[in-house]
Formats: structure tokens, C-alpha cells, sequence
């Protein structure tokens, strides 16, 4: 299916816009100030062994120290002393080679490997293994063995290092795949030279994701990349001559008057990609709940009543949403563990036909994933590696009413909550008078519905209530005054 990327730079962020036949199906944000580290390079030092976690904690330079756990170690794997203790392993204030392989979340830092992998536009190169591995997507037997045959065959007996062959690399001539090697090799070449600077040092930094653009995301489907920034456009022309030239004539710049995502409409897809409750074209709905932990989505019938039978519109729903979820994920970037709630199916060939059409919407997605089937529940599990910010993490924050809970307590429940504030201070202190500072929505109920409430405290306490409204407080924030 024919695709084209959409670029849109501003001084503040980049972002790319993957369209197939008009519509959005992936959504990639990077900001100047705050640009992935996920492929950076570094030279760390270890500032704390924990036994207890077989963890280390490693500096490599930023605000907050980094994660390394001892099943990150590679020479662990490679010698196959997986038990051996981390203690044992890593001493505190020792230098160590690393990889970022998850950015920061939350309140986690970073989390580092020290098996190094550098990746080219037809090769992954991995200067610490000797084995030539081949992506899962190339699934023919014989084509992967042709390439392993291909690539063995231009390397010499005394190099070192292994590769693992990339999707792109299906149609490569011997003259790309050499070009690709030739590069691996000179940039592990200068990140080596630099690793014995002293520590903390960043070696090695990824591409942008104007460059990453054209190393991970062109294929041969790939009609044109639309960039809207002539300097950008520049520098990917000439990134594109020296690695790729057979993307040179599919690199353009947009000059037009009108903002690039407005014209495609991406920024009514990014609108939509916020939002909780997602439309199905049938009248059904998804709503997406995306927690620390997981991420939920529930599917239901919505306005969608079918004209067969109650259980044909159920199977119609849920084939839709089958689609609609893995376009999801890939639009919001989700990751970790995510549960599907599919309306509850009886028959049986119904439910394996939406985890076929599920799974097979999954193939379009370039993110690791393992898929279970329906749980006795009649829920679906799955995992998606997770190796930056998700979309509403980077362009949003919890809502400091509600504290990222997603709903507020009552105006009468703050009514009684203040009620009960104020005979807890009447008791303490023996004031002249109290004076009760809250929201419009509070004061009004207090007025109104809850004035004998009030009065009757006022009664018991034998003091004068007077009321404010404080224009700058959410409806859960109060004062009490006394006077």
C-alpha cells in the first residue's frame, strides 16, 4: 500500500506524519529541548550497586542517573553465567561502555544495556557478537538465506563483530550492503577512539528524526516525503545521496502557504489521538484509558444496532475495532502492557476471527509485540515495547484539579468536608468569627441548598460564618479564615 511521510519543523519540535491513502497512521514528536536519547552512546560511570534489585544505577551524565539491570549485562549472556550477582559483577565508581534502550518515563530514568547495536539503513551492526541474525518480517526461508549467503560473502575471514539484516535490505544490491558495512564500521571505529575520554561522556547520539525519517521509516512503498522546511530539506537531500540514493527523487520540499498538517488534516488526527473515547464509523466506540501501569481499551456497541442479528453486530463491532486499536496504538505510541476488552462473543469462530483480523492489523506496525489470545475473561493481553514517551505524555500533563484522576469531588461533598473543617477549628480556637473562602460552585451551594447546613453550625459553634468567593480556586480548594 502506497505511503507518504509528512515533515513539519519548527525552531521548537519536529514532527512526522506517516499517511497511507489519505489518512494518518503514525504520529512521531521530537522536541528540541527535551529530543529522545533511546541509540545514544555513552561512557558512564557506576554510582550504586543494589544487591538487593540486581541493579546498578550509572551516570552518564544527565539530571537523573540511569538503570542498568543485570540481565542488560552482555557479557553475562555471552558466557552464559546468568546467575553470577551483579555485586560481583560491577563495582561503584568503575567506567562502562552503554546503550540507551528506554528513555526516561515518569519518575524512571533511563534504562541502559551494554550490548552496543548501531543502526545503518540496511544493517544493525553489533560490534560485540559474531552472528549474523535476519528481521522477522523477511519470512521466506530461502530469501533469508540468500542474504545471509550475500552478506557473508563481503565480509573478510578476520571481521569482527555481527550484523543483523534489516527489512529494507530485501532488495539491496552487494554494492548498498558494502556502503552500509563501510559506514558501521567507521562510526563504531570513532565511538571506540572516544570511549576512554573521561566519565561521564556521550560517545555516540542518534539521528535526528528528520534523518531517522529515511533510515527506518522509507520502504519501497514509500511515494514522496514532503518536508515544509527548506534547510531540513536539504540536509535529507544529501543524507539521502550519500546512504540512499535510490530515496533522492521521493525527497521535496513543500513551499505552499498552507501548514503542511493542515492540509492533510494531521492536526485534527492529533486532536483525536488525545482524546479518550475514539468514534468507530459504525456508531460503536473505543474508550482508552492509559495508566502508569497499563493501558485499557473497551469496546462497545455504542449506536450501532446491526440488521441481522444481536450477535452479528456484536462480530461487526469488534472486527472494526480490531483495525481501528492497532491503528491506535501506533498513532499514540503505547506501550507496556495493554488489555483489550472486546465485546463479550459466544461463538467461538467469531473470536478467532477478531484476533486473525487483530493480529494481522498488528503486521503494519514497525514496534515489537506479543500477542495472547482471549483469556478465560474474554480479554485480550498484549505487550508493545516501549522505548519513548507515548503521545499524551509528551504533549500533555495531569490536570492539577484533579490531579491526573480524571474527575473532581462534588461541590457538595466539598460542603461537607468544609462544614466539618470548620468544627474541628472552632474546637482548637476560640476566634471572633470564621470565614470560609471557596469557589463560586461551593459558595452558591452554601447559599443555597446547603444554608441550613450551615446555620444550624453556626448555631452549635456560636459563632458568625461568612462566605467568599475566590475566583482563582477549582472547585476542591478552600480556605478557612479566622478572624
Amino acid at each position: 500500500m502506497s505511503s507518504e511521510i509528512l515533515v513539519n519543523i519548527t525552531p521548537q519540535e519536529t514532527r512526522v506524519a506517516v499517511m497511507e491513502q489519505g489518512v494518518v497512521q503514525e504520529l512521531h514528536i521530537e522536541r528540541t529541548g527535551s529530543s529522545g536519547i533511546v541509540g545514544n552512546i555513552y561512557s558512564g560511570r557506576v554510582s550504586r550497586v543494589l544487591p538487593g534489585m540486581q541493579s546498578a544505577f550509572i551516570d552518564i551524565g544527565l539530571d537523573r542517573a540511569a538503570f542498568l539491570h543485570v540481565a542488560d549485562i552482555w557479557r553475562l549472556r555471552q558466557n552464559g553465567d546468568t546467575d553470577k550477582p551483579i555485586e560481583r559483577l560491577l563495582h561503584e565508581g568503575e567506567s562502562i561502555l552503554v546503550q540507551v534502550i528506554k528513555d526516561a518515563t515518569g519518575t524512571k530514568g533511563a534504562r541502559l544495556s551494554t550490548q552496543i547495536s548501531i543502526a545503518g539503513r540496511l544493517l544493525v551492526y553489533l560490534p560485540q557478537e559474531s552472528h549474523i541474525g535476519i528481521s522477522q518480517r523477511i519470512e521466506n526461508e530461502a530469501e533469508r538465506e540468500l542474504l545471509r549467503e550475500k552478506l557473508q560473502h563481503l565480509l573478510s575471514a578476520d571481521e569482527k563483530g555481527g550484523y543483523i539484516i534489516r527489512t529494507m535490505a530485501e532488495t539491496a544490491s552487494e554494492y548498498d550492503l558494502q556502503t552500509d558495512i563501510a559506514y558501521l564500521h567507521k562510526l563504531w571505529h570513532s565511538i571506540w577512539k572516544k570511549s576512554s575520554a573521561s566519565t561521564p561522556t556521550l560517545l555516540y547520539q542518534d539521528l535526528t528524526l528528520g534523518h531517522r525519517v529515511l533510515r527506518d521509516f522509507v520502504d519501497d512503498d514509500t511515494v514522496r516525503i514532503l518536508v515544509d522546511s527548506r534547510e531540513t530539506f536539504q540536509k535529507m537531500f544529501a543524507f539521502a545521496q550519500a546512504y540512499m540514493v535510490n530515496v533522492m527523487g521521493r525527497v521535496n520540499h513543500y513551499a505552499g502557504e498552507r501548514p503542511l498538517f493542515d492540509l492533510y488534516r494531521v492536526e485534527d488526527e492529533i486532536e483525536k489521538s488525545l482524546a479518550r473515547r475514539v468514534n468507530l464509523k459504525s456508531g460503536g466506540y473505543l474508550i482508552v484509558d492509559q495508566t502508569e501501569a497499563l493501558t485499557t481499551v473497551d469496546v462497545n456497541t455504542g449506536g450501532f444496532i446491526g440488521i441481522r442479528s444481536f450477535d452479528d453486530t456484536i462480530f461487526k463491532t469488534n472486527l472494526e475495532a480490531a483495525q481501528v486499536i492497532a491503528r491506535q496504538l501506533r498513532l499514540r505510541n503505547l506501550g507496556g502492557i495493554i488489555i483489550i476488552d472486546f465485546i463479550d462473543m459466544e461463538n467461538g469462530e467469531h473470536r478467532n476471527a477478531v484476533l486473525t483480523e487483530f493480529k494481522k492489523a498488528l503486521l503494519r506496525d514497525r514496534t515489537r509485540m506479543t500477542v495472547s489470545g482471549f483469556t478465560a475473561l474474554g480479554l485480550i493481553e498484549m505487550t508493545r515495547k516501549r522505548t519513548r514517551e507515548s503521545l499524551a505524555h509528551i504533549l500533555c500533563e495531569s490536570c492539577p484539579t484533579c490531579q491526573g484522576r480524571g474527575e473532581v469531588r462534588t461541590a457538595q461533598t466539598m460542603c461537607y468536608e468544609i462544614l466539618r473543617e470548620l468544627l474541628r477549628e472552632s474546637r482548637q480556637f476560640d476566634a471572633r468569627e470564621f470565614r470560609i473562602l471557596a469557589s463560586q460552585q461551593v459558595i452558591d451551594l452554601f447559599l443555597d441548598e446547603e444554608s441550613q447546613s450551615l446555620a444550624q453550625l453556626g448555631d452549635f459553634i456560636a459563632k458568625p460564618i461568612s462566605l467568599q468567593v475566590e475566583a482563582a480556586y477549582t472547585q476542591e480548594q478552600y480556605d478557612v479564615i479566622l478572624m
